[in-house]
């Protein structure tokens, strides 16, 4: 249920984003740095079965090379260039035209990491090294073709790391009580409504948001599919459907919003009291939720 009074999250869209090439290390430090309290990403499975931070399914738009992620090895995916995409001085084209105008932050290729891959294993050492507490947005990405496997593999990832329920791992301590220990709650989304009763199945403990970009008919009373306690909504949704938050409210859920980078988008969301703006501009949105407090 919203908190009277509580600013929501600003969780970082594929890392700053805005400044530095999307899913790269070096857009994950940046959100960091500036003080995101959380970090979303996209993820699929390599030929090999590894996860990795990756939009498209195709590696085209965002690396040197071409064809689809699942049909290479880690080895080669890692063997690209993850952001001469994205000149120096360039800005992610989603963020573009915002009214917060450029960032003072150079996106440059002397930025460590700024070309390179990251696994879903590197973000969850990065998250849980950083220092301090940090959310990890997780959202599986559908359709693709190894199917079921893209969920299991996540939920042996954090088998691995020790933050299941009741389980141990790599991680200080036992189950979720490791996750607190490192600062690092986890939470999955996806646009499957399918994967969302699947990730519910296989790790019932775990907190699921079910994106939506278009509200079936089914879940407009604020319902959501099995399991799912967030409702991850498309900003515009909040200027077509002004009511829908407040339903979701009602009804027990929570509300996140993707993809917010305008000033006025940011306010849209203050004033309908969400939990969480999800941004490609996480420094200019956590100044403009603080100053509004």
């Amino acid at each position: 249920m919203t908190v009277p009074g509580a600013r929501p999250r600003v969780i970082a869209h594929r890392g700053a984003s805005h400044d530095l090439p999307e899913h790269t290390p070096a857009a994950y430090r940046r959100a960091l740095e500036v003080g995101a309290d959380g970090l979303e990403c996209d993820v699929r499975l390599s030929a090999d079965g590894h996860l990795v931070c990756v939009h498209d399914a195709r590696v085209d738009r965002t690396s040197s090379g071409r064809g689809p992620v699942s049909g290479m090895r880690l080895d080669q995916l890692r063997s690209l260039d993850w952001g001469s995409w994205m000149p120096d001085g360039a800005r992610s084209g989603s963020a573009g035209d915002s009214a917060y105008g450029d960032s003072d932050e150079g996106g440059g290729d002397l930025e460590p990491g700024r070309r390179e891959l990251l696994s879903l294993r590197e973000l969850f050492v990065l998250a849980r090294d950083c220092g301090r507490p940090v959310e990890l947005a997780v959202e599986t990405k559908h359709p693709n073709r190894f199917g079921a496997r893209v969920e299991e593999a996540l939920v042996d990832l954090l088998t691995e790391f020790g933050w299941q329920h009741g389980g141990s791992g790599v991680g200080s301590g036992e189950g979720a009580g490791a996750a607190a220990a490192a600062g690092v709650r986890v939470r999955m989304m996806s646009f499957s409504a399918l994967a969302v009763r699947r990730m519910h199945r296989l790790a019932p403990w775990l907190e699921l948001v079910y994106l939506m970009e278009r509200v079936p008919r089914v879940y407009r009373d604020g319902s959501l599919p099995p399991g799912a306690a967030v409702a991850g909504l498309d900003v515009a949704h909040l200027r077509t459907a002004p009511d829908l938050v407040d339903r979701l409210h009602r009804a027990g859920r929570r509300v996140h919003v993707w993809t917010v980078d305008d000033p006025v988008d940011v306010e849209l969301c203050l004033a309908s009291q969400v939990e969480a703006i999800i941004t490609n501009r996480p420094r200019e949105v956590l100044a403009q939720v603080r100053a509004a407090r």
